[in-house]
């Protein structure tokens, strides 16, 4: 999750984005890009492994999310891509804030 959050976001260059806006795209790049691959490891379980299955990974990314947040908001902040910002909070899916990402690219 880190690694590919930090390519998108240190392959921008500028000055200073807005720190709420990086915030939230850095939290909706990281949450649709976690459970997208939690829920298919989730689903592979029997039923009744799930509901715990589902709370331990929400505590995993909730830790890893916190811990790491701030970085990323730096990098965003640096990349000063208001475009990519603003696709990354508008996605509602791991596919779309992935081509999100791949404007970093273009």
């Amino acid at each position: 999750m880190r690694a590919a959050l930090v390519v998108v976001l240190l392959a921008l260059a500028a000055c200073k984005g807005d720190a709420q806006k990086c915030e939230q795209a850095s939290r909706n790049y990281a949450t649709l890009m976690y459970w997208k691959k939690a829920n298919a490891r989730i689903d592979a379980l029997p039923e009744a492994e799930r509901q715990l299955a589902r709370e331990k990974e929400l505590s995993k990314f909730t830790n890893a999310l916190e811990a790491d947040v701030d970085f990323f908001v730096r990098q965003c902040q640096s990349a000063n891509n208001d475009e990519q910002v603003d696709c990354m909070i508008a996605a509602k899916t791991a596919e779309a804030v992935a081509k999100c990402a791949d404007l970093a690219k273009e």
